[in-house]
């Protein structure tokens, strides 16, 4: 097993590479919040979406969160940027060439 690293919140570890995770889990706390952006998921819908996760994991996810807030909002603008490039890297796909030559997709 790989060696973590406890945090001041108990179900929040540093992976090897300083990442925070949720305890027992592979999920990366900027994950969790991520996906609360982006659906607006309060606390209680983050846990019906990952079932596996307690509420105490999720509330100490999001309180770690709050206090390292900075630093975790440039990995989350980082990986976005990430994201944009590389869908505009990519060349569309077989069915949105053909959905567009329809006009049915811009």
């Amino acid at each position: 097993m790989v060696p973590l690293i406890a945090t001041d919140y108990k179900y929040v570890q540093l992976n090897t590479d300083q990442v925070p995770i949720i305890a027992e889990t592979t999920l990366k706390v900027v994950e969790l919040v991520m996906a609360q952006r982006a659906y607006g998921w309060s606390p209680e819908d983050l846990h019906s979406q990952h079932p596996y996760l307690s509420m105490s994991q999720i509330h100490s996810a999001l309180a770690y969160y709050w206090e390292h807030k900075p630093e975790l909002d440039a990995d989350i603008e980082r990986r976005e940027r990430y994201m944009q490039q590389a869908e505009q890297a990519a060349s569309p796909s077989p069915i949105v060439t053909k959905l567009r030559e329809k006009g049915l997709r811009s």
